[in-house]
């Protein structure tokens, strides 16, 4: 039988409080948030306010890297690739549930290649017409849509992007049929929208905000299933006319597969300290954002359903990227 020596217990203690030692440890040095997306848009405000109040909970800079390209696979595959530590995270959106049925290939596994932190929060999309329109109420739309098939037009940022899929799921559950006018980024599409070149857009609640304020634009809709406190007095979509329509714009953060449980709780209760500051308050009104902060496995839910749904209306609807 082995001596029970003072050092022997001593080794012994060591190890039982090892693990505990690794997670105080972290963070013991800046984290960083992949955007996969240009500076200056929603995503990057609204990670920029988040990281201020991570910072201040984690003790720890949080440092916010934009990686655009690829419609955000640049940005994802950048942290997929990482070390499974904690200290490097993407903030993903809409793009993240949607890629795997846009993408015959990409250099990850969506669902093996990250782990879950935090859902953000949802926001919608907002149904916009230029102000002189004739169209006052997606009634009209639909009326005029099912008069003239294919005449009346969507603008989106591109092919695969929310404004586009929620668009191609207005023309599945209202049945009608729309022409698609995708653009290079919001800015040229809300041009257009106002210019009269196309009739309508899906547009991002944040983006086309500074219009329906300056009476430049009409909102006729918003696409989540309930009304956006953003804009309180206009009607879901389901409520104008189009029952069972939901489509909404995200944010959640993800870490690389294999990061220590202990870590990821630690990131998880510091965005929900950080959803919680003035700051984020504010910008997510702006962004007309329903905050909602759960565990790290509401994420994996959510998102598992939105590709599952989203992987239908893309297959339904022959959507490509190019």
């Amino acid at each position: 039988m082995p001596t029970f020596t003072p050092f022997r217990a001593l080794a012994l203690s060591l190890i039982a409080i090892a693990p505990l030692a690794t997670w105080a440890a972290f963070p013991d040095k800046p984290l960083r948030i992949v955007v996969p997306f240009a500076p200056g848009g929603g995503t990057d405000a609204i990670t920029r306010t988040l990281g201020v109040g991570m910072s201040e909970a984690l003790g720890q800079p949080v440092i916010v890297d934009n990686k655009p390209g690829a419609g955000t696979i640049i940005g994802s595959d950048f942290v997929a690739k990482s070390a499974p530590d904690g200290y490097t995270l993407v903030m993903a959106t809409f793009a993240h549930a949607v890629n795997p049925a846009l993408q015959a290939k990409l250099p990850y596994d969506t669902d093996k290649a990250f782990a879950p932190v935090a859902l953000i929060g949802v926001s919608p999309n907002v149904l916009v017409v230029r102000t002189d329109s004739p169209y006052k109420s997606v009634a009209d739309l639909i009326a005029a849509a099912k008069a003239k098939p294919g005449k009346l037009t969507f603008a989106s940022q591109g092919n695969g992007t929310s404004a586009h899929l929620a668009g191609e799921l207005f023309k599945n559950l209202a049945k009608v049929d729309l022409s698609h006018i995708p653009y290079r980024g919001a800015g040229p599409a809300m041009t257009d929208l106002l210019g009269g070149q196309v009739d309508m857009m899906f547009a991002t609640a944040s983006a086309v905000r500074p219009f329906v304020d300056s009476g430049k634009m009409r909102a006729l809709g918003v696409t989540t299933a309930r009304r956006s406190p953003a804009y309180a007095s206009v009607p879901t979509l389901a409520e104008a006319g189009v029952p069972g329509y939901a489509a909404e714009s995200w944010y959640g953060l993800y870490v690389a597969a294999k990061t220590p449980k202990d870590v990821i709780d630690q990131l998880n209760a510091a965005v929900k300290k950080a959803v919680k500051t003035p700051a984020f308050i504010k910008q997510s009104e702006a962004e007309g954002l329903a905050v909602d902060v759960g565990a790290p496995a509401q994420l994996d839910t959510y998102v598992r359903a939105e590709e599952v749904r989203w992987r239908k209306v893309v297959k339904d609807n022959h959507i490509t990227t190019d």
